[in-house]
Protein backbone atom coordinates (compact mmCIF):
# COMPACT_ATOMS: atom_id res chain seq x y z
CA UNK A 1 0.00 0.00 0.00
CA UNK A 2 2.62 2.86 0.88
CA UNK A 3 4.92 2.35 -2.31
CA UNK A 4 2.04 2.18 -4.43
CA UNK A 5 0.31 5.72 -3.17
CA UNK A 6 4.44 6.78 -2.65
CA UNK A 7 4.47 6.45 -6.54
CA UNK A 8 0.60 7.51 -7.03
CA UNK A 9 1.69 10.88 -4.71
CA UNK A 10 4.75 11.88 -6.59
CA UNK A 11 2.84 11.71 -10.29
CA UNK A 12 -0.47 14.05 -8.54
CA UNK A 13 2.23 16.07 -6.48
CA UNK A 14 4.11 16.86 -9.63
CA UNK A 15 0.38 18.11 -11.25
CA UNK A 16 -0.86 19.66 -8.03
CA UNK A 17 2.56 21.63 -7.89
CA UNK A 18 1.47 22.53 -11.96
CA UNK A 19 -1.86 23.69 -10.80
CA UNK A 20 -0.27 25.83 -7.64
CA UNK A 21 1.94 27.43 -11.07
CA UNK A 22 -1.21 28.39 -12.40
CA UNK A 23 -2.64 30.12 -10.01
CA UNK A 24 0.52 31.93 -8.82
CA UNK A 25 1.10 32.56 -12.32
CA UNK A 26 -2.63 33.82 -12.58
CA UNK A 27 -1.98 36.22 -9.72
CA UNK A 28 1.51 37.41 -10.74
CA UNK A 29 -0.08 38.54 -14.21
CA UNK A 30 -4.03 40.21 -13.36
CA UNK A 31 -3.18 40.45 -9.23
CA UNK A 32 -5.29 39.09 -6.74
CA UNK A 33 -8.33 41.57 -7.80
CA UNK A 34 -11.41 41.54 -10.06
CA UNK A 35 -10.26 39.74 -13.19
CA UNK A 36 -8.51 36.60 -10.74
CA UNK A 37 -12.18 36.45 -9.18
CA UNK A 38 -13.78 35.69 -12.52
CA UNK A 39 -11.92 33.30 -13.40
CA UNK A 40 -11.92 31.42 -10.47
CA UNK A 41 -16.21 31.59 -10.24
CA UNK A 42 -15.73 30.17 -13.80
CA UNK A 43 -13.64 27.43 -13.22
CA UNK A 44 -15.59 26.54 -9.83
CA UNK A 45 -17.55 23.97 -11.74
CA UNK A 46 -15.58 22.66 -14.47
CA UNK A 47 -12.44 22.00 -11.53
CA UNK A 48 -15.40 20.60 -9.27
CA UNK A 49 -16.18 18.01 -11.58
CA UNK A 50 -12.38 17.24 -12.34
CA UNK A 51 -11.56 17.23 -8.51
CA UNK A 52 -14.47 15.04 -8.01
CA UNK A 53 -13.58 12.33 -10.10
CA UNK A 54 -10.08 12.30 -9.22
CA UNK A 55 -11.45 11.86 -5.94
CA UNK A 56 -12.91 8.39 -6.77
CA UNK A 57 -16.51 9.92 -7.33
CA UNK A 58 -16.32 7.20 -10.68
CA UNK A 59 -13.85 4.74 -9.58
CA UNK A 60 -15.53 3.74 -6.23
CA UNK A 61 -18.40 2.83 -7.79
CA UNK A 62 -17.35 1.47 -11.35
CA UNK A 63 -14.45 -0.54 -9.62
CA UNK A 64 -16.48 -3.40 -8.07
CA UNK A 65 -18.75 -3.88 -11.08
CA UNK A 66 -15.61 -3.95 -13.42
CA UNK A 67 -13.95 -6.45 -10.99
CA UNK A 68 -16.72 -9.05 -11.16
CA UNK A 69 -16.59 -9.62 -14.94
CA UNK A 70 -14.32 -11.76 -16.79
CA UNK A 71 -12.08 -10.84 -19.20
CA UNK A 72 -14.69 -10.43 -22.10
CA UNK A 73 -17.13 -9.09 -19.80
CA UNK A 74 -14.98 -6.30 -18.79
CA UNK A 75 -14.43 -5.70 -22.78
CA UNK A 76 -17.72 -5.11 -22.89
CA UNK A 77 -18.19 -3.46 -20.35
CA UNK A 78 -16.22 -0.91 -21.83
CA UNK A 79 -17.19 -0.82 -25.33
CA UNK A 80 -20.16 0.20 -23.62
CA UNK A 81 -19.73 2.67 -21.82
CA UNK A 82 -16.97 5.03 -23.76
CA UNK A 83 -19.24 6.29 -26.21
CA UNK A 84 -22.16 6.92 -23.66
CA UNK A 85 -20.20 9.04 -21.00
CA UNK A 86 -18.79 10.73 -23.95
CA UNK A 87 -22.05 11.50 -25.29
CA UNK A 88 -23.07 12.45 -21.61
CA UNK A 89 -20.25 15.06 -21.19
CA UNK A 90 -21.38 16.90 -24.61
CA UNK A 91 -25.01 17.13 -23.20
CA UNK A 92 -23.11 18.43 -20.32
CA UNK A 93 -20.88 20.92 -21.50
CA UNK A 94 -24.27 22.27 -23.77
CA UNK A 95 -26.47 22.80 -21.06
CA UNK A 96 -23.05 24.91 -18.85
CA UNK A 97 -22.43 26.82 -22.26
CA UNK A 98 -26.50 28.03 -22.35
CA UNK A 99 -27.05 28.11 -18.54
CA UNK A 100 -23.30 29.92 -18.06
CA UNK A 101 -24.80 33.97 -16.98
CA UNK A 102 -27.31 32.27 -14.72
CA UNK A 103 -24.54 30.05 -13.41
CA UNK A 104 -21.66 32.63 -12.48
CA UNK A 105 -24.18 34.52 -11.34
CA UNK A 106 -25.23 32.17 -8.50
CA UNK A 107 -21.57 31.39 -7.70
CA UNK A 108 -19.86 34.82 -7.73
CA UNK A 109 -23.20 36.59 -6.50
CA UNK A 110 -21.50 39.46 -4.88
CA UNK A 111 -18.92 40.02 -7.93
CA UNK A 112 -19.51 43.24 -9.68
CA UNK A 113 -21.49 42.84 -13.28
CA UNK A 114 -18.47 43.55 -15.13
CA UNK A 115 -16.92 40.74 -13.71
CA UNK A 116 -19.68 38.47 -13.92
CA UNK A 117 -19.99 38.76 -17.67
CA UNK A 118 -16.25 38.10 -17.55
CA UNK A 119 -16.89 34.75 -15.70
CA UNK A 120 -19.73 33.53 -17.77
CA UNK A 121 -17.22 33.72 -21.33
CA UNK A 122 -14.88 31.94 -19.81
CA UNK A 123 -17.39 29.34 -18.11
CA UNK A 124 -18.66 28.76 -22.19
CA UNK A 125 -15.01 27.41 -22.93
CA UNK A 126 -14.20 25.71 -19.95
CA UNK A 127 -17.68 23.48 -20.40
CA UNK A 128 -15.88 21.78 -23.17
CA UNK A 129 -13.49 19.78 -20.81
CA UNK A 130 -16.23 18.02 -19.17
CA UNK A 131 -16.27 15.16 -21.74
CA UNK A 132 -12.48 14.80 -21.82
CA UNK A 133 -12.49 14.86 -17.47
CA UNK A 134 -15.45 11.86 -17.84
CA UNK A 135 -13.63 9.66 -20.39
CA UNK A 136 -10.43 10.02 -18.35
CA UNK A 137 -12.08 8.87 -15.04
CA UNK A 138 -13.71 5.73 -16.88
CA UNK A 139 -10.45 4.79 -18.64
CA UNK A 140 -8.42 5.41 -15.45
CA UNK A 141 -10.45 2.15 -13.69
CA UNK A 142 -8.85 -0.95 -15.47
CA UNK A 143 -5.69 0.72 -14.46
CA UNK A 144 -7.00 0.77 -11.21
CA UNK A 145 -7.66 -2.39 -11.28
CA UNK A 146 -4.74 -3.56 -13.11
CA UNK A 147 -2.72 -1.58 -9.70
CA UNK A 148 -1.30 0.84 -12.40
CA UNK A 149 -2.06 3.80 -10.12
CA UNK A 150 0.31 5.87 -11.98
CA UNK A 151 -1.12 5.99 -15.10
CA UNK A 152 -4.11 7.14 -14.33
CA UNK A 153 -2.40 9.56 -11.39
CA UNK A 154 -0.74 11.45 -14.67
CA UNK A 155 -4.45 13.03 -15.53
CA UNK A 156 -3.63 16.12 -13.57
CA UNK A 157 -0.07 16.62 -14.83
CA UNK A 158 -1.67 16.51 -18.02
CA UNK A 159 -4.49 19.04 -17.65
CA UNK A 160 -2.63 22.13 -15.56
CA UNK A 161 0.78 21.44 -18.09
CA UNK A 162 -0.85 23.63 -21.36
CA UNK A 163 -2.29 26.98 -18.85
CA UNK A 164 0.94 27.40 -17.23
CA UNK A 165 3.02 27.31 -20.17
CA UNK A 166 0.64 29.27 -21.65
CA UNK A 167 0.83 31.73 -18.71
CA UNK A 168 4.95 31.42 -18.80
CA UNK A 169 4.89 32.33 -22.20
CA UNK A 170 2.20 35.27 -22.52
CA UNK A 171 2.87 36.92 -18.67
CA UNK A 172 0.87 39.63 -18.51
CA UNK A 173 -0.56 39.67 -21.83
CA UNK A 174 -2.41 36.33 -21.64
CA UNK A 175 -5.99 36.49 -21.50
CA UNK A 176 -9.31 34.62 -19.01
CA UNK A 177 -9.91 33.27 -22.76
CA UNK A 178 -6.53 32.07 -23.70
CA UNK A 179 -5.99 30.44 -20.41
CA UNK A 180 -9.36 28.70 -20.06
CA UNK A 181 -8.87 27.20 -23.83
CA UNK A 182 -5.46 26.01 -22.80
CA UNK A 183 -7.38 24.07 -19.74
CA UNK A 184 -9.54 22.07 -22.48
CA UNK A 185 -6.87 21.52 -24.53
CA UNK A 186 -5.24 19.86 -21.12
CA UNK A 187 -8.68 17.96 -20.84
CA UNK A 188 -8.23 16.06 -24.21
CA UNK A 189 -4.77 15.47 -23.44
CA UNK A 190 -5.65 13.55 -20.24
CA UNK A 191 -7.70 11.14 -22.48
CA UNK A 192 -5.75 10.20 -25.15
CA UNK A 193 -2.62 9.26 -22.57
CA UNK A 194 -5.27 6.17 -21.65
CA UNK A 195 -6.42 5.61 -24.98
CA UNK A 196 -3.87 2.89 -25.96
CA UNK A 197 -4.41 1.06 -22.73
CA UNK A 198 -8.09 -0.36 -24.04
CA UNK A 199 -7.29 -0.64 -26.93
CA UNK A 200 -4.39 -3.17 -26.56
CA UNK A 201 -7.70 -5.10 -24.53
CA UNK A 202 -9.46 -5.22 -27.77
CA UNK A 203 -11.65 -1.77 -27.58
CA UNK A 204 -12.04 -0.21 -30.86
CA UNK A 205 -14.50 2.52 -31.10
CA UNK A 206 -16.44 1.46 -34.31
CA UNK A 207 -17.77 -1.32 -32.23
CA UNK A 208 -19.47 0.39 -29.58
CA UNK A 209 -22.57 -1.08 -27.72
CA UNK A 210 -25.49 0.37 -27.50
CA UNK A 211 -26.93 -1.81 -24.16
CA UNK A 212 -27.71 0.50 -21.58
CA UNK A 213 -27.40 -1.91 -18.53
CA UNK A 214 -24.09 -1.37 -16.90
CA UNK A 215 -24.60 2.45 -17.27
CA UNK A 216 -27.64 2.24 -15.51
CA UNK A 217 -26.24 -0.32 -13.56
CA UNK A 218 -23.00 2.25 -12.66
CA UNK A 219 -25.98 4.98 -12.36
CA UNK A 220 -27.62 3.18 -9.02
CA UNK A 221 -24.16 2.71 -7.68
CA UNK A 222 -22.99 6.44 -8.26
CA UNK A 223 -26.37 7.90 -7.13
CA UNK A 224 -25.22 7.93 -3.51
CA UNK A 225 -21.79 9.18 -3.90
CA UNK A 226 -23.35 12.08 -6.27
CA UNK A 227 -24.92 13.08 -2.97
CA UNK A 228 -22.34 12.74 -1.02
CA UNK A 229 -20.03 14.73 -3.87
CA UNK A 230 -22.84 17.60 -4.20
CA UNK A 231 -22.81 18.10 -0.49
CA UNK A 232 -19.14 18.77 -0.55
CA UNK A 233 -19.15 20.85 -3.35
CA UNK A 234 -21.87 22.69 -2.05
CA UNK A 235 -20.20 23.65 0.34
CA UNK A 236 -17.35 24.71 -1.61
CA UNK A 237 -19.95 26.66 -3.67
CA UNK A 238 -20.79 28.43 -0.41
CA UNK A 239 -17.36 29.02 0.86
CA UNK A 240 -16.91 30.90 -3.11
CA UNK A 241 -19.92 33.06 -2.55
CA UNK A 242 -19.70 34.07 0.98
CA UNK A 243 -15.75 35.07 0.05
CA UNK A 244 -17.33 37.27 -2.96
CA UNK A 245 -18.95 39.41 -0.76
CA UNK A 246 -16.10 39.80 1.94
CA UNK A 247 -14.25 42.67 -1.18
CA UNK A 248 -12.13 42.13 -4.28
CA UNK A 249 -9.69 39.23 -3.59
CA UNK A 250 -10.99 37.27 -0.79
CA UNK A 251 -12.24 34.48 -3.64
CA UNK A 252 -8.31 34.44 -4.62
CA UNK A 253 -7.17 34.28 -0.95
CA UNK A 254 -9.29 31.57 0.09
CA UNK A 255 -8.30 29.48 -3.68
CA UNK A 256 -4.79 29.96 -3.44
CA UNK A 257 -4.98 28.67 0.85
CA UNK A 258 -6.65 25.72 -0.50
CA UNK A 259 -4.23 25.19 -3.18
CA UNK A 260 -1.18 25.07 -0.73
CA UNK A 261 -3.23 22.87 2.07
CA UNK A 262 -3.74 20.64 -1.33
CA UNK A 263 -0.18 20.17 -1.62
CA UNK A 264 0.25 17.09 1.12
CA UNK A 265 -3.46 16.52 0.73
CA UNK A 266 -2.45 14.94 -2.83
CA UNK A 267 -0.95 12.11 -0.95
CA UNK A 268 -3.65 11.39 0.98
CA UNK A 269 -5.89 11.19 -2.03
CA UNK A 270 -3.34 8.62 -3.77
CA UNK A 271 -3.65 6.72 -0.42
CA UNK A 272 -7.32 6.26 -0.65
CA UNK A 273 -7.23 5.28 -4.11
CA UNK A 274 -5.07 2.30 -3.46
CA UNK A 275 -6.73 1.59 0.03
CA UNK A 276 -10.21 1.32 -2.57
CA UNK A 277 -8.31 -0.57 -5.16
CA UNK A 278 -6.85 -2.94 -1.96
CA UNK A 279 -10.04 -3.60 0.15
CA UNK A 280 -12.32 -4.15 -3.13
CA UNK A 281 -10.13 -7.32 -3.74
CA UNK A 282 -10.16 -8.65 -0.38
CA UNK A 283 -12.04 -10.94 1.93
CA UNK A 284 -13.72 -8.82 4.75
CA UNK A 285 -11.83 -10.30 7.70
CA UNK A 286 -8.58 -8.36 5.50
CA UNK A 287 -10.54 -4.99 5.84
CA UNK A 288 -9.99 -3.86 9.37
CA UNK A 289 -6.08 -4.45 9.39
CA UNK A 290 -5.92 -2.38 5.59
CA UNK A 291 -8.34 0.09 7.31
CA UNK A 292 -5.98 0.41 10.19
CA UNK A 293 -3.29 0.89 8.16
CA UNK A 294 -4.35 3.02 5.97
CA UNK A 295 -5.28 5.51 9.19
CA UNK A 296 -1.97 5.09 10.44
CA UNK A 297 -0.53 6.08 7.27
CA UNK A 298 -2.23 9.13 6.59
CA UNK A 299 -1.89 9.94 10.51
CA UNK A 300 1.61 9.95 9.42
CA UNK A 301 1.78 12.02 6.12
CA UNK A 302 -1.54 14.57 7.06
CA UNK A 303 -0.27 15.72 11.38
CA UNK A 304 3.28 16.44 10.25
CA UNK A 305 2.43 18.95 7.12
CA UNK A 306 -0.46 20.15 9.07
CA UNK A 307 2.69 21.31 11.95
CA UNK A 308 4.60 22.63 9.01
CA UNK A 309 1.33 24.66 7.70
CA UNK A 310 0.19 26.17 10.89
CA UNK A 311 3.58 27.08 12.19
CA UNK A 312 5.39 28.31 8.64
CA UNK A 313 2.28 29.84 6.98
CA UNK A 314 3.48 33.56 7.24
CA UNK A 315 6.59 32.32 5.76
CA UNK A 316 5.48 30.13 2.98
CA UNK A 317 3.10 33.33 1.93
CA UNK A 318 6.33 35.33 1.94
CA UNK A 319 8.29 33.19 -0.10
CA UNK A 320 6.01 31.03 -2.18
CA UNK A 321 3.80 33.93 -3.53
CA UNK A 322 4.01 37.47 -4.69
CA UNK A 323 4.76 39.96 -2.11
CA UNK A 324 2.13 42.11 -1.37
CA UNK A 325 -0.36 38.82 -0.70
CA UNK A 326 1.76 38.36 2.64
CA UNK A 327 0.17 41.70 4.59
CA UNK A 328 -3.02 40.31 4.05
CA UNK A 329 -5.49 37.42 5.55
CA UNK A 330 -3.80 34.64 3.81
CA UNK A 331 -1.46 33.13 6.15
CA UNK A 332 -4.30 33.09 9.23
CA UNK A 333 -6.10 31.12 6.19
CA UNK A 334 -3.80 28.74 5.75
CA UNK A 335 -3.12 27.74 9.03
CA UNK A 336 -7.18 27.21 9.82
CA UNK A 337 -7.27 25.73 6.52
CA UNK A 338 -4.36 23.06 7.94
CA UNK A 339 -6.33 21.96 10.58
CA UNK A 340 -9.24 20.79 8.30
CA UNK A 341 -6.49 18.56 6.66
CA UNK A 342 -5.39 16.86 9.91
CA UNK A 343 -8.86 16.07 11.58
CA UNK A 344 -10.46 15.71 8.25
CA UNK A 345 -7.55 12.81 6.70
CA UNK A 346 -9.63 9.84 7.98
CA UNK A 347 -12.98 10.48 6.88
CA UNK A 348 -12.05 9.34 3.22
CA UNK A 349 -10.35 6.43 4.47
CA UNK A 350 -13.50 5.67 6.53
CA UNK A 351 -15.46 6.13 3.63
CA UNK A 352 -13.58 3.68 1.24
CA UNK A 353 -13.84 1.31 3.73
CA UNK A 354 -18.00 1.01 3.69
CA UNK A 355 -17.45 1.46 -0.36
CA UNK A 356 -15.27 -1.66 -0.83
CA UNK A 357 -17.81 -3.59 0.41
CA UNK A 358 -20.77 -2.15 -2.70
CA UNK A 359 -22.22 0.28 0.65
CA UNK A 360 -22.27 3.61 -1.12
CA UNK A 361 -25.23 4.87 0.92
CA UNK A 362 -24.08 4.64 4.43
CA UNK A 363 -21.26 7.32 4.21
CA UNK A 364 -23.48 9.83 2.11
CA UNK A 365 -25.77 9.76 5.31
CA UNK A 366 -22.44 10.99 7.82
CA UNK A 367 -21.45 13.43 5.26
CA UNK A 368 -24.42 15.48 4.83
CA UNK A 369 -24.74 15.67 8.71
CA UNK A 370 -21.79 16.96 8.46
CA UNK A 371 -22.34 19.08 5.13
CA UNK A 372 -25.15 20.51 7.33
CA UNK A 373 -23.15 21.59 10.34
CA UNK A 374 -20.72 23.34 7.78
CA UNK A 375 -23.58 25.11 5.33
CA UNK A 376 -24.91 26.58 9.02
CA UNK A 377 -21.80 27.46 10.11
CA UNK A 378 -20.73 29.07 6.85
CA UNK A 379 -23.54 31.29 6.50
CA UNK A 380 -22.71 32.66 10.36
CA UNK A 381 -19.14 32.65 10.79
CA UNK A 382 -17.55 34.81 7.66
CA UNK A 383 -19.90 37.65 8.78
CA UNK A 384 -18.72 38.12 12.71
CA UNK A 385 -15.13 36.81 12.16
CA UNK A 386 -13.93 37.75 8.75
CA UNK A 387 -12.57 34.86 5.89
CA UNK A 388 -11.19 32.63 8.93
CA UNK A 389 -14.79 31.66 9.59
CA UNK A 390 -14.50 29.51 6.45
CA UNK A 391 -12.04 27.06 7.43
CA UNK A 392 -13.30 26.89 11.16
CA UNK A 393 -16.93 26.10 9.47
CA UNK A 394 -15.33 23.24 7.74
CA UNK A 395 -13.66 22.19 10.40
CA UNK A 396 -16.82 21.74 12.84
CA UNK A 397 -18.39 19.87 9.70
CA UNK A 398 -15.10 17.20 9.28
CA UNK A 399 -15.39 16.11 12.53
CA UNK A 400 -19.06 15.92 12.61
CA UNK A 401 -18.67 13.72 9.78
CA UNK A 402 -15.69 11.45 11.44
CA UNK A 403 -18.15 10.55 13.89
CA UNK A 404 -20.79 9.60 12.60
CA UNK A 405 -18.90 7.76 10.26
CA UNK A 406 -16.70 5.91 12.88
CA UNK A 407 -20.01 5.39 15.00
CA UNK A 408 -22.43 3.80 11.71
CA UNK A 409 -19.38 1.44 10.58
CA UNK A 410 -18.70 0.09 14.19
CA UNK A 411 -15.25 1.26 14.50
CA UNK A 412 -15.00 4.17 16.85
CA UNK A 413 -13.78 1.07 19.41
CA UNK A 414 -11.87 -0.78 16.87
CA UNK A 415 -9.22 2.05 16.58
CA UNK A 416 -7.90 3.99 19.09
CA UNK A 417 -8.87 7.87 17.57
CA UNK A 418 -8.55 9.67 20.59
CA UNK A 419 -5.07 9.01 21.06
CA UNK A 420 -5.14 10.51 17.76
CA UNK A 421 -7.03 13.20 18.32
CA UNK A 422 -5.40 14.58 21.26
CA UNK A 423 -2.40 14.24 19.91
CA UNK A 424 -3.21 15.78 16.86
CA UNK A 425 -4.34 18.85 18.87
CA UNK A 426 -1.36 19.54 20.82
CA UNK A 427 1.30 19.56 18.44
CA UNK A 428 -0.66 21.43 16.46
CA UNK A 429 -1.54 24.26 19.54
CA UNK A 430 2.33 23.89 20.18
CA UNK A 431 3.07 24.90 16.48
CA UNK A 432 0.58 27.61 16.50
CA UNK A 433 1.82 29.40 19.88
CA UNK A 434 5.47 29.03 19.46
CA UNK A 435 5.97 29.32 15.78
CA UNK A 436 3.51 31.30 13.93
CA UNK A 437 4.33 34.57 15.55
CA UNK A 438 8.27 34.41 14.12
CA UNK A 439 9.00 37.27 12.40
CA UNK A 440 11.73 35.85 10.19
CA UNK A 441 10.47 33.66 7.51
CA UNK A 442 13.93 31.97 6.73
CA UNK A 443 14.23 30.75 10.89
CA UNK A 444 10.49 30.66 10.87
CA UNK A 445 10.87 27.66 7.88
CA UNK A 446 13.49 26.39 9.04
CA UNK A 447 11.94 25.55 13.26
CA UNK A 448 8.88 24.30 11.65
CA UNK A 449 10.41 22.22 9.33
CA UNK A 450 12.66 20.49 12.06
CA UNK A 451 9.45 20.17 14.38
CA UNK A 452 7.38 18.57 11.42
CA UNK A 453 10.25 16.04 10.90
CA UNK A 454 11.08 14.72 14.11
CA UNK A 455 6.98 14.70 14.82
CA UNK A 456 6.96 12.65 11.32
CA UNK A 457 10.21 10.29 12.37
CA UNK A 458 8.82 9.65 15.83
CA UNK A 459 5.28 8.85 14.78
CA UNK A 460 7.08 6.69 12.00
CA UNK A 461 9.07 5.10 14.73
CA UNK A 462 5.53 4.18 16.46
CA UNK A 463 3.15 3.23 14.08
CA UNK A 464 5.79 1.92 11.32
CA UNK A 465 3.33 1.14 8.32
CA UNK A 466 5.90 -0.51 6.11
CA UNK A 467 5.29 -3.75 8.53
CA UNK A 468 3.16 -6.32 6.89
CA UNK A 469 -0.76 -6.37 7.14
Amino acid sequence: MLGSAAWLTLVTLLGLALGFAREWLQVSAWGAGAQSDAFLVALFLPEAVRMSLAGGLLSAAALPLYLAEDDRGRLAWIQALIPQLALIGSLLSLLILLLAPWIVQFIGMGLAVSGQMQAAEVLRILAWCIPGLLLHALLSVPLQASERFVMAGLGSVLFNLPPVAYLLWMGQQSSLSGVAEACVLGSFLMVSLLLPWPWRQGWRPWHASISTDAMCLLWRRMLPLLGSNAASQGLALVERLMASFLGDGAVTYVNLARKLVNLPLVALMSLNQVLLGLMSSRASTERIPLLRRGVETASLLALPAGIGLVGSAPALVTLLLPAALGQGPLPLLLACFALVLVFGCWNALLARYAYSTGNTAQPLYCELLGSAINAALLLALPWSIGLAGIPLASLAGVLVTALALMRQQGVLKRLPWGRYWICAAALLSASAVWLFEISSPWLQLGLTTLFASLTMVSLACVLKPWRAT
